[in-house]
């Protein structure tokens, strides 16, 4: 595990009828400026709390998932600028800049409408209607426990989310780590999106790993609640199953059935519940 994305810290614990000092280990969070440049313009178009590490995957997942880069091709290349917390990605085409205003509405308390918001899913770079998967209820029920025996990270310290992608039989493709949720999905969309297997308007393509040729990506799972901005996220990257190990929210469930997602919650212990979509 990077140590980065870890640091020990002095804690006091206090339990029945003892105090003692020791030391803890903490997940380490600092902002990260995300700047674009292209032909001849350079712009900032984001400032986001995260855990260090995968900031490549981060910044080109956040590109792609809001719409402003289309395919890793679009990218010339993605360097650290002059500090550790700020992130440089060069690209070969331009960007329509009005869309960072009307696409930054991503956190709960930005107060704009579903509707504005589902709205402004519809222009994500013509973003494509996920297929029907069918995936297996045994399938399903494996997810938690995959996801968290690769969390490292989060075995360490207990403040890192975890967002997984993987295959209709339930084979691992990428697993990223972060203390905001957004950045874990973020991060590995980003890394599958960088290795060629996504690109906005067309369905997820198959995946090389170490391994070899794997099926595409059909399940993104994440070790938080499901929220309007990740299933945004799954509906871009075009991936058909969202699932979460907590619950969604009412604007998540009407977003995953318009766009055809299967949204599943409460994935966990065995069970889960379906808002939109079907499991085979």
């Amino acid at each position: 595990m990077p140590e980065e994305r870890i640091a020990p810290v002095a804690v006091t614990r206090v339990a029945a009828g003892s105090v003692t000092r020791n030391e803890d280990v903490l997940a380490v969070e600092e902002p990260l400026e995300i700047r674009v440049a292209w032909e001849g313009h350079e712009k900032n178009i984001s400032v986001t709390m995260r855990t260090p590490g995968d900031d490549d995957d981060l910044a080109a997942g956040f590109l792609f998932t809001e719409g402003l880069i289309r395919s890793a091709e679009d990218i010339e290349s993605i360097r650290h600028w002059g500090s550790p917390n700020v992130i440089r990605v060069s690209l070969r085409v331009p960007i329509d800049t009005s869309k960072l205003d009307r696409h930054f509405y991503t956190t709960s308390s930005c107060g704009v409408c579903g509707k504005t918001s589902i709205d402004a899913v519809r222009v994500l770079s013509g973003a494509p209607r996920p297929s029907a998967a069918q995936i297996s209820k045994e399938v399903i029920h494996r997810l938690p426990k995959l996801l968290e025996q690769h969390q490292s990270a989060f075995r360490a310290t207990g403040g890192l989310h975890g967002a997984a992608v993987f295959t209709s039989a339930g084979e691992l493709l990428g697993l990223r780590e972060d203390i905001g949720r957004h950045n874990a999905v973020d991060k590995v969309i980003g890394s599958l999106f960088r290795g060629g297997s996504m690109s906005a308007g067309q369905p997820p393509s198959a995946v090389w790993t170490a391994e070899g040729r794997c099926p595409p990506p059909e399940i993104l799972m994440v070790s938080s609640r499901a929220s309007f901005e990740l299933v945004q996220k799954a509906i871009v990257a075009g991936i058909p199953v969202l699932a979460s190990v907590g619950a969604p929210s009412t604007l998540a469930v009407e977003l995953a059935r318009e766009f055809g997602v299967t949204l599943l919650g409460f994935v966990r212990d065995s069970r889960f519940n379906i808002y939109a979509g079907e499991v085979g």
